[in-house]
Protein backbone atom coordinates (compact mmCIF):
# COMPACT_ATOMS: atom_id res chain seq x y z
CA UNK A 1 0.00 0.00 0.00
CA UNK A 2 2.00 2.99 -0.90
CA UNK A 3 1.31 5.93 1.25
CA UNK A 4 0.87 9.83 -0.16
CA UNK A 5 1.13 12.44 2.51
CA UNK A 6 -0.79 15.58 0.97
CA UNK A 7 -2.21 16.75 -2.50
CA UNK A 8 1.28 18.18 -2.91
CA UNK A 9 2.63 14.53 -3.47
CA UNK A 10 0.43 13.33 -6.14
CA UNK A 11 1.67 12.70 -9.56
CA UNK A 12 0.46 12.54 -12.99
CA UNK A 13 0.98 8.24 -12.20
CA UNK A 14 -1.57 8.46 -9.17
CA UNK A 15 -4.38 9.30 -11.94
CA UNK A 16 -6.63 6.95 -12.40
CA UNK A 17 -8.39 4.92 -9.59
CA UNK A 18 -11.66 3.92 -7.56
CA UNK A 19 -11.91 6.31 -5.05
CA UNK A 20 -13.41 6.17 -1.40
CA UNK A 21 -13.23 9.39 1.18
CA UNK A 22 -14.05 9.30 5.12
CA UNK A 23 -12.14 8.88 8.46
CA UNK A 24 -11.98 5.34 8.90
CA UNK A 25 -11.67 5.48 12.18
CA UNK A 26 -11.26 1.75 14.07
CA UNK A 27 -11.68 0.35 9.99
CA UNK A 28 -14.45 -1.68 11.57
CA UNK A 29 -15.99 -4.40 10.02
CA UNK A 30 -18.34 -1.87 8.11
CA UNK A 31 -15.10 0.20 6.78
CA UNK A 32 -13.72 -3.23 5.49
CA UNK A 33 -16.74 -4.36 4.00
CA UNK A 34 -16.67 -0.95 1.67
CA UNK A 35 -13.16 -1.43 1.20
CA UNK A 36 -13.66 -5.17 -0.17
CA UNK A 37 -16.47 -3.01 -2.43
CA UNK A 38 -13.56 -0.36 -3.80
CA UNK A 39 -11.36 -3.10 -4.38
CA UNK A 40 -13.18 -5.40 -6.30
CA UNK A 41 -14.70 -2.20 -8.39
CA UNK A 42 -11.04 -1.39 -8.68
CA UNK A 43 -10.08 -4.74 -9.98
CA UNK A 44 -12.65 -5.13 -12.35
CA UNK A 45 -11.62 -1.34 -13.68
CA UNK A 46 -7.85 -2.30 -14.00
CA UNK A 47 -6.82 0.79 -12.19
CA UNK A 48 -5.71 1.62 -8.51
CA UNK A 49 -8.49 1.05 -5.49
CA UNK A 50 -7.76 4.83 -3.53
CA UNK A 51 -8.52 5.65 -0.04
CA UNK A 52 -8.40 9.60 0.97
CA UNK A 53 -8.09 10.48 4.53
CA UNK A 54 -7.90 13.59 6.78
CA UNK A 55 -5.18 14.01 9.97
CA UNK A 56 -6.38 15.20 12.09
CA UNK A 57 -10.38 14.34 11.63
CA UNK A 58 -12.54 17.28 11.19
CA UNK A 59 -14.57 16.24 14.48
CA UNK A 60 -11.16 17.03 16.17
CA UNK A 61 -10.42 19.87 14.30
CA UNK A 62 -13.58 21.41 15.62
CA UNK A 63 -14.02 20.53 19.19
CA UNK A 64 -10.65 22.21 20.19
CA UNK A 65 -9.97 21.26 24.23
CA UNK A 66 -12.72 18.85 24.61
CA UNK A 67 -11.26 15.80 22.01
CA UNK A 68 -13.36 13.20 21.20
CA UNK A 69 -12.12 9.75 21.82
CA UNK A 70 -10.28 8.08 19.28
CA UNK A 71 -9.99 4.10 18.23
CA UNK A 72 -7.01 4.43 15.89
CA UNK A 73 -4.27 6.84 15.52
CA UNK A 74 -2.83 7.25 12.12
CA UNK A 75 -0.20 4.49 12.78
CA UNK A 76 -2.51 2.19 13.85
CA UNK A 77 -5.24 3.22 10.56
CA UNK A 78 -2.06 2.77 8.50
CA UNK A 79 -1.32 -1.02 10.01
CA UNK A 80 -5.13 -1.93 9.92
CA UNK A 81 -5.38 -0.97 6.29
CA UNK A 82 -2.27 -2.74 4.68
CA UNK A 83 -4.52 -5.83 5.85
CA UNK A 84 -6.72 -4.89 3.61
CA UNK A 85 -6.34 -4.95 -0.43
CA UNK A 86 -5.94 -1.37 -0.85
CA UNK A 87 -3.62 0.50 -3.27
CA UNK A 88 -3.00 3.68 -1.82
CA UNK A 89 -3.65 5.80 0.86
CA UNK A 90 -3.99 9.64 0.62
CA UNK A 91 -4.06 11.87 3.56
CA UNK A 92 -4.50 15.39 3.81
CA UNK A 93 -3.54 17.67 6.75
CA UNK A 94 -7.24 19.01 8.16
CA UNK A 95 -6.59 22.59 9.16
CA UNK A 96 -8.63 25.81 8.50
CA UNK A 97 -8.06 25.97 4.61
CA UNK A 98 -9.25 22.11 4.19
CA UNK A 99 -12.32 22.77 6.51
CA UNK A 100 -13.36 25.78 3.99
CA UNK A 101 -12.69 24.02 1.06
CA UNK A 102 -16.42 23.51 -1.00
CA UNK A 103 -17.99 19.99 -1.74
CA UNK A 104 -17.95 20.53 -5.43
CA UNK A 105 -13.84 20.98 -5.40
CA UNK A 106 -13.77 17.22 -3.68
CA UNK A 107 -16.76 16.20 -6.10
CA UNK A 108 -15.45 18.15 -9.08
CA UNK A 109 -11.89 19.42 -9.46
CA UNK A 110 -10.27 17.01 -7.01
CA UNK A 111 -11.75 13.67 -8.29
CA UNK A 112 -11.94 14.87 -11.70
CA UNK A 113 -8.83 16.25 -11.95
CA UNK A 114 -6.83 15.45 -9.07
CA UNK A 115 -6.75 11.89 -9.06
CA UNK A 116 -8.98 11.29 -12.05
CA UNK A 117 -11.88 8.77 -10.41
CA UNK A 118 -13.64 6.44 -12.67
CA UNK A 119 -16.11 5.14 -10.18
CA UNK A 120 -16.40 6.58 -6.43
CA UNK A 121 -17.82 4.72 -3.30
CA UNK A 122 -18.87 5.81 0.00
CA UNK A 123 -20.55 5.07 3.23
CA UNK A 124 -24.88 5.96 2.60
CA UNK A 125 -24.28 8.70 5.10
CA UNK A 126 -21.36 10.45 3.95
CA UNK A 127 -21.46 13.98 4.24
CA UNK A 128 -18.02 16.11 3.03
CA UNK A 129 -16.90 20.14 2.26
CA UNK A 130 -17.46 22.85 3.79
CA UNK A 131 -20.44 22.87 6.62
CA UNK A 132 -20.64 18.91 5.34
CA UNK A 133 -22.70 20.07 2.01
CA UNK A 134 -21.82 17.55 0.03
CA UNK A 135 -23.62 14.53 0.33
CA UNK A 136 -23.81 11.42 -2.14
CA UNK A 137 -26.59 13.29 -4.01
CA UNK A 138 -23.43 15.81 -5.10
CA UNK A 139 -21.25 13.21 -6.20
CA UNK A 140 -24.20 11.69 -8.56
CA UNK A 141 -24.60 15.18 -10.15
CA UNK A 142 -20.71 15.67 -10.90
CA UNK A 143 -20.26 11.77 -11.83
CA UNK A 144 -23.09 12.48 -13.93
CA UNK A 145 -21.56 15.58 -15.53
CA UNK A 146 -17.77 14.10 -15.72
CA UNK A 147 -17.94 10.28 -16.75
CA UNK A 148 -17.63 9.08 -12.77
CA UNK A 149 -19.96 6.21 -11.60
CA UNK A 150 -20.88 6.94 -7.75
CA UNK A 151 -22.31 3.57 -4.99
CA UNK A 152 -23.12 3.97 -1.46
CA UNK A 153 -22.59 1.07 0.60
CA UNK A 154 -25.25 0.52 2.76
CA UNK A 155 -24.71 0.20 6.51
CA UNK A 156 -23.54 -3.20 7.89
CA UNK A 157 -25.57 -4.23 11.26
CA UNK A 158 -24.67 -6.10 14.08
CA UNK A 159 -27.99 -7.87 15.68
CA UNK A 160 -30.06 -4.82 15.10
CA UNK A 161 -27.39 -1.88 15.97
CA UNK A 162 -25.85 -0.23 13.07
CA UNK A 163 -21.99 -0.90 13.25
CA UNK A 164 -20.11 2.89 13.93
CA UNK A 165 -16.93 3.56 15.42
CA UNK A 166 -18.93 5.53 17.76
CA UNK A 167 -20.70 2.14 18.40
CA UNK A 168 -17.61 0.82 19.24
CA UNK A 169 -16.50 3.31 21.65
CA UNK A 170 -19.11 3.02 23.76
CA UNK A 171 -18.62 -0.44 23.91
CA UNK A 172 -15.37 0.05 24.71
CA UNK A 173 -15.80 2.18 27.55
CA UNK A 174 -18.26 -0.03 29.21
CA UNK A 175 -15.78 -2.63 29.42
CA UNK A 176 -17.21 -5.50 26.82
CA UNK A 177 -14.08 -6.21 24.91
CA UNK A 178 -15.94 -9.14 23.10
CA UNK A 179 -18.88 -7.21 21.79
CA UNK A 180 -16.07 -4.02 20.77
CA UNK A 181 -14.50 -6.78 19.11
CA UNK A 182 -16.91 -8.70 17.50
CA UNK A 183 -17.81 -5.33 15.01
CA UNK A 184 -14.09 -4.15 15.30
CA UNK A 185 -13.28 -7.40 13.18
CA UNK A 186 -10.19 -7.37 15.55
CA UNK A 187 -9.14 -7.23 19.04
CA UNK A 188 -8.89 -3.28 20.41
CA UNK A 189 -5.31 -2.24 20.65
CA UNK A 190 -2.33 0.57 20.59
CA UNK A 191 0.36 0.80 19.03
CA UNK A 192 3.79 3.13 19.89
CA UNK A 193 7.08 3.40 20.24
CA UNK A 194 8.45 3.21 23.93
CA UNK A 195 10.07 6.38 25.09
CA UNK A 196 11.64 7.76 28.34
CA UNK A 197 8.76 8.48 31.04
CA UNK A 198 9.84 10.05 34.69
CA UNK A 199 10.66 6.92 36.01
CA UNK A 200 7.73 6.46 38.08
CA UNK A 201 7.52 2.74 37.74
CA UNK A 202 10.43 1.91 38.71
CA UNK A 203 10.34 3.97 41.99
CA UNK A 204 7.06 1.82 42.46
CA UNK A 205 8.90 -0.93 41.27
CA UNK A 206 6.99 -1.72 38.71
CA UNK A 207 9.25 -0.73 35.81
CA UNK A 208 6.48 0.38 32.88
CA UNK A 209 6.92 0.93 29.03
CA UNK A 210 5.51 4.09 28.41
CA UNK A 211 3.75 5.33 24.58
CA UNK A 212 2.32 8.83 24.55
CA UNK A 213 -0.40 9.54 23.15
CA UNK A 214 0.31 13.01 22.62
CA UNK A 215 -2.84 15.29 21.67
CA UNK A 216 -5.61 11.96 21.29
CA UNK A 217 -7.99 11.31 23.37
CA UNK A 218 -7.75 7.44 23.46
CA UNK A 219 -11.24 5.20 23.36
CA UNK A 220 -10.29 3.75 27.29
CA UNK A 221 -9.25 5.18 30.44
CA UNK A 222 -8.08 2.99 33.36
CA UNK A 223 -6.16 -0.40 34.07
CA UNK A 224 -6.45 -2.98 32.07
CA UNK A 225 -5.17 -7.13 31.49
CA UNK A 226 -3.53 -6.57 28.18
CA UNK A 227 -1.07 -8.86 25.78
CA UNK A 228 2.17 -7.40 24.41
CA UNK A 229 3.77 -7.60 21.16
CA UNK A 230 6.88 -6.86 19.64
CA UNK A 231 8.83 -8.51 22.33
CA UNK A 232 10.29 -11.82 21.49
CA UNK A 233 8.21 -14.32 19.23
CA UNK A 234 5.31 -14.90 21.31
CA UNK A 235 2.95 -11.90 22.96
CA UNK A 236 3.44 -11.54 26.75
CA UNK A 237 1.04 -10.72 29.36
CA UNK A 238 0.85 -7.52 31.21
CA UNK A 239 -1.06 -4.86 32.82
CA UNK A 240 -1.69 -1.25 31.42
CA UNK A 241 -2.36 1.75 32.86
CA UNK A 242 -4.08 4.74 30.27
CA UNK A 243 -4.68 8.19 31.53
CA UNK A 244 -3.13 11.23 32.79
CA UNK A 245 -2.15 9.75 36.63
CA UNK A 246 -3.58 12.33 39.03
CA UNK A 247 -1.20 10.75 41.68
CA UNK A 248 1.40 12.39 40.39
CA UNK A 249 0.46 15.00 38.91
CA UNK A 250 0.52 14.02 35.34
CA UNK A 251 -0.92 16.13 32.72
CA UNK A 252 0.47 13.93 29.11
CA UNK A 253 -2.29 11.32 28.29
CA UNK A 254 -0.10 8.03 28.59
CA UNK A 255 -0.57 4.57 28.14
CA UNK A 256 1.96 2.93 30.61
CA UNK A 257 2.72 -0.92 30.06
CA UNK A 258 3.81 -3.30 32.58
CA UNK A 259 5.05 -6.92 31.28
CA UNK A 260 4.94 -9.46 33.59
CA UNK A 261 8.43 -11.21 34.72
CA UNK A 262 10.43 -9.21 32.11
CA UNK A 263 13.30 -6.99 32.69
CA UNK A 264 14.89 -5.96 29.57
CA UNK A 265 15.09 -2.78 27.93
CA UNK A 266 12.43 -1.68 25.40
CA UNK A 267 13.60 1.84 24.95
CA UNK A 268 12.39 2.52 21.08
CA UNK A 269 11.06 -0.23 19.82
CA UNK A 270 7.44 -0.37 18.25
CA UNK A 271 4.69 -2.94 20.47
CA UNK A 272 1.63 -3.68 20.06
CA UNK A 273 -0.73 -3.20 23.17
CA UNK A 274 -3.74 -5.38 22.75
CA UNK A 275 -6.53 -5.16 25.71
CA UNK A 276 -8.40 -7.68 27.53
CA UNK A 277 -10.51 -6.78 30.61
CA UNK A 278 -10.91 -4.01 32.12
CA UNK A 279 -10.11 -4.15 36.17
CA UNK A 280 -10.86 -0.52 37.17
CA UNK A 281 -11.28 3.20 36.61
CA UNK A 282 -8.36 5.70 36.75
CA UNK A 283 -8.61 6.83 40.04
CA UNK A 284 -6.95 9.49 42.67
CA UNK A 285 -5.12 8.25 46.01
CA UNK A 286 -4.01 10.10 48.76
CA UNK A 287 -0.36 9.31 49.10
CA UNK A 288 2.18 7.29 46.44
CA UNK A 289 1.99 4.74 49.30
CA UNK A 290 -1.97 3.83 48.90
CA UNK A 291 -1.13 3.97 44.83
CA UNK A 292 1.55 1.24 45.49
CA UNK A 293 -0.77 -0.90 47.74
CA UNK A 294 -3.38 -0.76 44.93
CA UNK A 295 -0.77 -1.37 42.10
CA UNK A 296 -0.28 -4.70 44.07
CA UNK A 297 -3.63 -5.55 44.32
CA UNK A 298 -4.21 -5.44 40.67
CA UNK A 299 -1.03 -6.69 39.79
CA UNK A 300 -2.32 -10.11 41.86
CA UNK A 301 -6.07 -9.73 40.00
CA UNK A 302 -4.04 -9.45 36.62
CA UNK A 303 -2.51 -12.31 36.81
CA UNK A 304 -5.49 -14.01 38.56
CA UNK A 305 -7.31 -13.37 35.47
CA UNK A 306 -4.50 -14.67 32.71
CA UNK A 307 -4.60 -18.23 35.07
CA UNK A 308 -8.44 -18.47 34.58
CA UNK A 309 -8.45 -17.71 31.38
Amino acid sequence: MEIINGLHNLRPRHRGCVLTVGNFDGVHRGHRALIEALCAEAKALGVPSMLMTFEPQPREFFAGEKLPARLTRFREKVHLLKQTGLDRLLCLPFNERTANIEADWFAGEFTVDKVGAKHVVIGDDFRFGRGREGDFALFQKYGGEFGYKVSAMSTLLEGQQRISSTLIRQTLAAGDFPSAAQMLGHEYFIMGRVVYGRQLGRQLDVPTANIRLQRYRAALEGVYCVTVEGIGEQALEGIANIGVRPTVDGKEPLLEVHVFDYAGNLYGDLIKVTFKQKLRDEQTFESIDALKTQIGADLQQARQWFADQ
